[in-house]
């Protein structure tokens, strides 16, 4: 499991109080993050996205899913980025309701 160590209340908490709860979970957590679940979330996000081998995608039409996903906005932007380079076109969306993205003029594939 990946935990996200926040405060919520205008608190004043020392930085070693942190480093016990970090220390506690060592061990049980997969990753401790600290900040909201949200920034964990993409922070978890950017980390599989640039883990993603893109070459697979190399010359490829890409076809972005986002529909009915709960994914974070910012996940979409780090996947352009990732894939931009070596793919033919990008696109968002459904086959029948795509928004074009990009579209790699013949010498930008690298």
């Amino acid at each position: 499991a990946h935990v996200a160590v926040t405060c919520s209340a205008d608190a004043v908490i020392p930085a070693w109080a942190y480093m016990l709860v970090g220390s506690k979970l060592q061990g049980v957590a997969q990753t401790v993050h600290f900040g909201t679940l949200e920034s964990m979330e993409d922070v978890l996000y950017q980390e599989a996205i640039a883990s993603m081998d893109r070459e697979a995608y190399r010359e490829g039409r890409v076809m972005v899913r986002g529909c009915g996903k709960d994914v974070p906005t910012s996940a979409y932007l780090y996947l352009t980025q990732r894939l931009q380079p070596v793919v033919k076109s990008l696109m968002f969306g459904e086959a029948c309701s795509s928004v074009p993205v990009y579209k790699a003029p013949r010498e930008a594939i690298r």
